[in-house]
Parts: C-alpha cells; sequence; structure tokens
C-alpha cells in the first residue's frame, strides 16, 4: 500500500534532522501554492513539495515551483522515501564539493 503524503513528509524532516539540516514547515499567509517544506543546510536552502505516490501538483503549486526556478532557488516535488533519498543523495554530494 502507498504511503500517506504525512508519512512521506514525517520520512523527509526525520531524514534531515538526522543530517543536522532544519526541514520547517513553509507557511505563507497570502501567497497559496508555497511549496510546504523549507530545507535549510550549511549554505544553502531547497523548497520541497510533498505528495504521495499519485499525488498531483496543482496548476498553482506548479507556477510557484516555476516562480522560484526562475530565480534559480533549489524548489522540487518529492512523492516517496526513494525520491527523498535520491535528493538527500544528491544535496549531501553537492555539500562536499
Amino acid at each position: 500500500m502507498d504511503e500517506l503524503e504525512r508519512d512521506v513528509e514525517r520520512y523527509l524532516i526525520k531524514e534531515c534532522e538526522k543530517r543536522g539540516w532544519r526541514c520547517w514547515k513553509l507557511v505563507s499567509p497570502g501567497r497559496r501554492g508555497v511549496p510546504d517544506r523549507l530545507v535549510i543546510r550549511r549554505g544553502a536552502v531547497a523548497f520541497v513539495e510533498v505528495k504521495r505516490r499519485g499525488g498531483r501538483v496543482s496548476p498553482l503549486q506548479r507556477r510557484r515551483l516555476a516562480e522560484l526556478a526562475r530565480l534559480d532557488a533549489d524548489a522540487r516535488v518529492v512523492k516517496s522515501r526513494a525520491e527523498i533519498d535520491a535528493v538527500i543523495g544528491e544535496w549531501e554530494a553537492a555539500d562536499e564539493v
């Protein structure tokens, strides 16, 4: 059975905290569609929209992610533990450079 969105989000939080990173809930009153989480690592920040496998990113969320990408911000969607593991691996590799 597929995990619920909250389970995927909890996994992201746990994996970030294990590494000493911050994984803050991002709430933006007056600005709907912003990503769910702000991941803060030494010298880097990423915006993460969390969905369950099969979950859909709304058109407004896609626009917000595109806005962030145009500003060269790391903005992405994760839908599973495997995707989180891949993203964290990418971040850790970037941190080593």
